[in-house]
């Protein structure tokens, strides 16, 4: 029987722009169904390491693998889905919550995007999973940050990919809605089989939430359990100092 590939696979993997060496012979490999968060300080070649990912940004070497193909053509066949960490929202444009997240269901309604009974139960259970439904009619833009990044992981979830890929998920929420997210996806691996990538510089939580964490400082400084890799010497490493959360 032939071993399935791993959910991300990134090879000795260069890229920048003009002038700015971001990544450097980067080597990653996600299994399935396990969290992976990507540590590491603004400026460490995360944001550029997701592009690839997503296949936005083109590596000067190395190559990108999703399930064992290369980037477009994973999202071609919705393999991958993308939370950001910045969504521009026009607080006046009137878009419903449950309309945000029924966008993530639009790969699978063909060129009509006439929900079927499918897509609304799909979105009906991702609002449910991160306690939106209350307010699936209120406007996008009405919304608190911690409420509005949790509509934007429903839309993720909506769209069943087997890979999803955080940009820093943790950033401007409050502590309970970093706790739901983190419970979210902890539950999306488990009863759903997804492998879940995050790119955080965010320290409190990796350690409950990721599987393994891989220290990024445009190189891999250090990768495994999060036991061996969020250390003092480790971090210090990536972020010039010994991070301390406030708590």
């Amino acid at each position: 029987m032939t071993e399935e590939p791993a959910a991300v696979v990134v090879s000795e993997l260069s890229a920048g722009y003009p002038g700015v060496r971001a990544l450097e012979s980067v080597s990653i490999t996600v299994p399935r169904r396990s969290i992976c968060a990507l540590l590491g300080a603004n400026g460490s070649g995360k944001s550029t390491l997701f592009k690839s990912l997503l296949g936005l940004h083109r590596p000067s070497s190395g190559s990108v693998r999703l399930f064992g193909l290369e980037p477009a053509k994973a999202r071609r066949r919705n393999q991958v889905s993308y939370v950001p960490q910045h969504e521009q929202v026009d607080a006046s444009f009137p878009v419903s919550v449950e309309q945000v997240v029924m966008m993530g269901r639009y790969g699978h309604m063909g060129f009509s995007r006439r929900a079927r009974p499918e897509d609304r139960l799909a979105c009906d259970q991702a609002l449910e999973q991160v306690g939106l439904t209350e307010l699936r009619r209120r406007g996008i833009g009405e919304l608190s940050g911690g409420q509005r990044k949790r509509a934007f992981l429903a839309r993720a979830i909506a769209q069943r990919s087997p890979l999803m890929l955080l940009d820093e998920p943790f950033a401007g929420v409050d502590r309970g809605s970093e706790h739901l997210i983190s419970t979210v996806l902890q539950a999306l691996r488990d009863e759903s089989d997804t492998t879940v990538v995050i790119s955080t510089h965010h320290l409190a939580g990796v350690a409950d939430l990721a599987d393994e964490v891989v220290l990024l400082h445009q190189r891999v400084l250090a990768s495994g359990l999060p036991e061996d890799v969020l250390t003092e010497e480790q971090l210090g490493r990536s972020f010039g100092s010994v991070l301390r959360e406030n708590p």
